[in-house]
């Protein structure tokens, strides 16, 4: 009679329940799908601003050679292959020419935009302009604040939107 009780492994009882009921498997993709609903968009911000961010250090680059050109040359230079950029071109932007800037002559003033290309987490082509006064409020990316990587109130300091 001892035997009827055991199972085939030898042991007493019922038998020993293995993996998840289909209850607990929902719950869990219920979990993952809550925490994806609010972590994708904020991941998705954070990069695009990072991509923003690098347009900007491409900018101050040129910025920061254009007064290196001026200083030697009297002018600023109207073609930026003569400039001596030590930072890389964004990869997500393209580069426009120089124009320039308030002043209307290359003399003493200039403007260069960058464009936002490709897929941009759903905030278009935007734009990034600098001046030979810094950022330029007319940028696409001032309406942008919540990938613009630098505060409202630096950019009152320069260029033709201020």
């Amino acid at each position: 009679m001892y035997s009827e009780f055991q199972n085939a492994s030898g042991r007493r009882g019922l038998r020993a329940r293995r993996g998840f009921t289909l209850v607990e498997l929902a719950v869990v993709i219920v979990i993952i799908g809550v925490l994806a609903a609010f972590g994708v968009p904020r991941f998705l911000k954070s990069v695009e601003r990072s991509k923003a961010s690098e347009a900007f250090a491409y900018l101050a680059a040129v910025r920061s050679s254009q007064e290196r050109y001026l200083a030697q040359y009297g002018e600023y230079s109207s073609d930026i292959s003569r400039l001596d950029i030590q930072y890389p071109a964004p990869a997500y932007f393209s580069i426009g020419t120089f124009a320039a800037g308030g002043t209307g002559s290359m003399q003493d003033s200039w403007t260069l935009t960058l464009t936002r290309t490709g897929a941009s987490a759903g905030y278009g082509n935007y734009t990034v302009i600098f001046t030979d006064q810094g950022y330029d409020t007319s940028s696409g990316i001032q309406s942008l604040a919540e990938i613009n990587p630098i505060s409202n109130s630096y950019s009152s300091g320069g260029g033709s939107g201020s």
